[in-house]
Formats: structure tokens, sequence, C-alpha cells
């Protein structure tokens, strides 16, 4: 059997490549579903247990701390072992602890399972995005993270729409148990996939000049702390992600309730109303990393442009639907704001492999997971839920177009540095293994 030729800038064939990064697709999908289920979950916890508001979304800030606090050590493991085998391990432990979610009584036990659903996800998106960064020519970069990227609102609209489904008709404990299911099976394929070889962490040293021969050294602990921090445009990308997630964690959180208590929605219907939104992304990320990569064809710091312009727009979008327009214009401007929002993450996430030293790139992104979830995603559902126990659901959901201001501003500002931060990255081939 005649063995399929590998095309120039890949490490398989484009046939195998694409199986593997459809598992990828599917785990984050599946990653999302079990994330964010309970979202629609609130009324009938809130029935049960008489949960407020903060409760509830410390069920989904508590999945984002526990990714904080693990993400770094398991992208080591990603970097330095094996992303393959890392990546099946981590869906396993996500899978086992939703089921787990199901047997619960009491809220501190719910609490403890949904930490260690983020246990279980604290190093797949640096997994995943280091793997999809090695498998594809950099040229394709944005646009094969905007796909993997659309798994995200995918999932979530699923988890969303199902958790509501399935808890009407057969309670909430069932939406649990049963989303928890695929994501195992996916896992356990996996772990039968090809990788590339691990990189080894070094650097040329010396100019290979006159009186001065190059030469291939080992990193340092300081040289690794300077692939960070020595890159303003990675650092900038980082805090404008965490802006971003905080809105759009807050928006999947709250979003149903806001249809439920405003628009007085059953509990089913709210969350379909909000799936709707969130599915609109599955245009939007795929969509923004095809246009930053044209772009980036005239315009190198094209990556960090489109998430200046993209954000920005998502801003008034958002605030023209919450504060201008309650009412049936609402849901329009609601609709086109799913497209828009997540059009920036194709773009900002390849800068976060672009600019690193290829054996980093699982550690980079953790860099963006950690910032982006701590001061992002586990930030917004609880903040959001405090402000509306104070206040109501409305004006909580009205400071959102703000954080989405800062996040542009930070991508114009390291759109200035991207160009000389790339320059600074050592070249080095990947090898299949």
């Amino acid at each position: 059997m005649k063995k399929a030729a590998v095309p120039e800038g890949y490490l398989f064939s484009k046939s195998y490549t694409n199986y593997v990064f459809i598992l990828l697709f599917l785990l984050y999908m599946f990653d999302y579903v079990d994330r964010m289920v309970v979202t629609s979950l609130f009324p009938f916890l809130k029935a049960d247990w008489n949960l407020t508001d903060t409760q509830c979304g410390l069920l989904v800030s508590a999945v984002y701390w526990s990714i904080v606090a693990l993400t770094f050590p398991v992208s080591i493991l990603v970097d330095r072992w094996s992303r393959r085998k890392t990546i099946g391990l981590m869906a396993v432990v996500w899978s086992i602890a939703t089921a787990a979610c199901a047997l619960t009584r009491k809220f501190p036990h719910l609490l403890t399972t949904r930490t260690f659903i983020g246990i279980g996800e604290a190093g797949y998106a640096p997994g995943g995005t280091a793997m999809i960064a090695g498998l594809y020519p950099q040229e394709k970069r944005s646009w094969m993270m905007g796909l993997w990227n659309a798994s995200i609102p995918l999932g979530s609209a699923i988890g969303i729409a199902l958790g509501g489904i399935i808890a009407t008709n057969w309670g909430w404990r069932h939406a649990f148990g049963l989303v928890a299911i695929p994501g195992l099976i996916v896992a356990i394929l996996f772990f039968f996939v090809k990788d590339y070889k691990t990189v080894g962490l070094t650097k040329t040293a010396g100019n290979g000049g006159k009186n001065q021969e190059s030469e291939v050294v080992k990193m340092t602990i300081k040289d690794m702390f300077r692939e960070f921090f020595d890159k303003p445009s990675l650092i900038f990308t980082y805090f404008g992600m965490a802006a971003v997630v905080f809105t759009t964690t807050s928006l999947l959180t709250w979003l149903p309730t806001y249809f439920h208590r405003v628009q007085g929605l059953p509990e089913s219907q709210a969350g379909l109303k909000s799936s709707a939104v969130m599915v609109l992304a599955l245009i939007g990320a795929p969509l923004g990393g095809y246009i930053a990569d044209r772009w980036r064809k005239n315009k190198i710091n094209a990556r960090l442009l489109f998430p200046t312009i993209s954000t920005f727009l998502s801003a008034i979008l958002l605030f023209l639907a919450l504060v201008v327009f309650p009412g049936k214009l609402q849901y329009v401007l609601l609709l086109a704001l799913g497209v828009l929002i997540t059009a920036f993450v194709s773009a900002a996430s390849a800068v976060t492999q672009d600019v690193v030293h290829a054996g980093m790139r699982a550690m980079s992104y953790a860099v963006a997971v950690v910032v982006q979830n701590l001061l992002g995603a586990s930030m917004g559902p609880i903040v959001i839920g405090a402000i509306s126990d104070f206040s109501n659901i409305e004006t909580a959901l009205s400071v959102l177009p703000a954080a989405l201001l800062i996040a542009s501003l930070m991508f114009f500002s390291g759109s200035f540095f991207y160009e000389k931060d790339l320059g600074k990255v050592e070249k080095i081939k990947l090898e299949s293994l």
C-alpha cells in the first residue's frame, strides 16, 4: 500500500493531520459541554438547594480556579513528556468528574466535583494549541486555531441547551451523567494518535561571524523566562484575551438567567435562546482566523490588529443590545455579537505560538490560560453574580462592554511590538515520531 505524501510544512499526510484535528476539536467541544452544562441547571439547583446567584457563579468559577492552579505543571508534561498521553488522561479525568456531579447531594459536594472537572481540563487548551501549531504550517495557523476554537461556542451551546432540556424532562442529575459519556469515548481514541517529537530547550549562541561561530546550547532558566517577559506583544495579548474571556464567560453563564428573569422565558427556552447566540461563534472564530491570515500577507502584525477591530466593534454591539435597544432589536444585535465576539481568538491564539520557542508553546498558552482564567473566566461569573445579587441581572451585564474596550486597547498596544518579537524567535524544524 502506497504511503500518503507529506506536503511541505506538514508532519503527516493531510488526511491524517485532519483526523487528529477532528479528535482535538471534539475533545474541546465536549470539554465545554461538560464545563457549561451547569449554567442552564441554575434554576433547578436554586429550587432544590436554595442557592444564591453568587453560589451558582462559584460552580462555574471553581472550574477555572483549578485550571489556573494546575495549568503550568500539566503544560510542562505536555511540552516535555507527551501531548498525546497528557491530553488523553486529562479528558478521561474531566469526563469522570462530570459524571460524578450527578451523584452529589449537597452544594459543597457539587462544588468539589466541579473543581475536579477543572483539574482534568487544566492543560487541554495549551496542549491542543501546541499540537495544532506543530501539525500545520505557520501561514495556516490562525485559520486552524479559528476552526478549533469554534468548538468552544458549539460545546457551550450544546451544554446549555441539553442541560435545560434534560433537566426539564428527567432531572438535573441526568444532565451531568449523559453529557460525560461522549468525551470519555473520544479520550480513549486519542491515546492512539501520532505526535511530533518533543522539542529540546536549546538556543543558538554566537552570531556565526568572522571571529565567532554559532553553536547550539541549552537554554537557562533566565532564557526561558525571557521567552515570556521580554515579548511585549505576548504580554498585551495575554491581558487582551483575559478581558474578552471575562465578557464571554459572563454571557455564557448569565444570559440564560437574563432571558428567564427579564423576558419571563421558561428555563428550557432561555437556554435554547442563549445557545443560538453562542453557537454563531462557529462562524466568527474561523472567519476571524481566515481574515487575519489573509491580511497578514500584507500586514505582518495583522494577528493583533484584527482582534483590535473585532473586539472594539463587539463592545459597541453589546452596549447597544443591553443598554440602548432592550426590545425586539436586542436579540438581533446579540446574534451579531455571537458572530463577532469570538473572531479575535484565532489570531490571538496564534500570536501566543508565533513569538515563543517551539519547545515552550504549551507553556506559552498556559500563561494565557492562567491570565485569562484568573482575571477573566473565574472572575466574570462571580462578579456578575455578586452585582446581580446587589442590584439586578440587567445592571450586572451592562458593565461588560467596558471590558471589551479594555481588550481592544490591549491588542492595539501589542500590535506595535509583534514584528520585533517575531524576529527574536529561535528557528526550529519539528520532526515526527
